[in-house]
């Protein structure tokens, strides 16, 4: 992990967790949230604004290591509503994400 170049500020974290307003993946509010690499660091993801959603310590447990849509599919829950959902939040936060 220390050879990665992992970006994400504290600022961003908290910008990042004030507009998913809660777990990215179940909607849960109460509790702490976590970081969670969409793209796992074990697969060569990184801390970045653009790769990391607050996820409750449940699906972010359930997800492990294991790539964002690919555990949105096992978990049969939406992928296309996230994907969506996770494109609005960074135009929000970079509004020079392209559409």
């Amino acid at each position: 992990m220390g050879r990665q170049n992992h970006d994400l500020t504290e600022a961003q974290w908290q910008a990042l967790v004030a507009t998913w307003g809660g777990c990215a993946y179940c909607g849960r509010t109460d509790g702490a949230l976590q970081k969670d690499c969409m793209l796992p660091i074990a697969n060569g993801g990184r801390y970045t604004l653009t790769n990391v959603v607050p996820a409750c310590p449940s699906c972010n447990a359930s997800k492990c290591s294991t790539e964002v849509t690919t555990w949105l599919r096992r978990k049969r829950m939406d992928e296309p509503a996230f994907l969506a959902r996770q494109l609005e939040v960074l135009r929000r936060l970079q509004p020079e994400v392209p559409d």
